[in-house]
């Protein structure tokens, strides 16, 4: 099973967005600033978020991203499959036969695994993660970082 950066970063991006949507549109750049993902990557990778309806572009000043539904309706598996991801774990992909004899001795197993980490996938929304204590705690220290970045940065434009 392979989930690549593409499927992790959306599910983050989009975690981030849901959990500061409340001040306003959330910028790109924000999000690259926390969550250390590059501004060009998370701008291809909301161009397919918004194509497939979860997120809208507020233009203009103070523009940004919203979710273009509530956290607890959008998936974990819907956000990878936006960006094009999967997590099959067959080596196939179930495209091709898996060796020159046909279906390989494990493709069942790792079929059903397939499906069973999609369902999982399927059943954790952004909502569920919102409230999540890890995710509270990390979002907070990242809201810190960024507040004395942007603090650090103030003074000494005055200095």
């Amino acid at each position: 099973m392979k989930l690549t950066s593409k499927g992790r970063y959306a599910v983050t991006a989009m975690l981030d967005v849901a959990l500061h949507q409340a001040q306003g549109p959330v910028c790109l750049a924000d999000i690259s600033e926390r969550q250390h993902i590059s501004l060009s990557y998370l701008e291809q990778l909301f161009s397919k978020l918004r194509k497939a309806l979860l997120v809208r572009s507020v233009r203009g000043p103070g523009g940004g991203y919203q979710l273009a539904k509530d956290a607890v309706d959008i998936s974990i598996g819907a956000v990878i499959a936006a960006v094009n991801d999967s997590v099959v774990a067959t080596k196939c992909k179930g495209e091709k036969p898996c060796s020159p004899s046909g279906r390989c001795l494990t493709h069942s197993l790792w079929n059903d695994f397939s499906k069973k980490m999609q369902q999982f996938l399927d059943s954790v929304t952004l909502g569920e993660l919102m409230e999540n204590a890890d995710v509270k705690e990390i979002s907070s220290k990242q809201n810190m970082v960024q507040e004395l970045q942007s603090d650090i940065l103030h003074i000494n434009q005055l200095g």
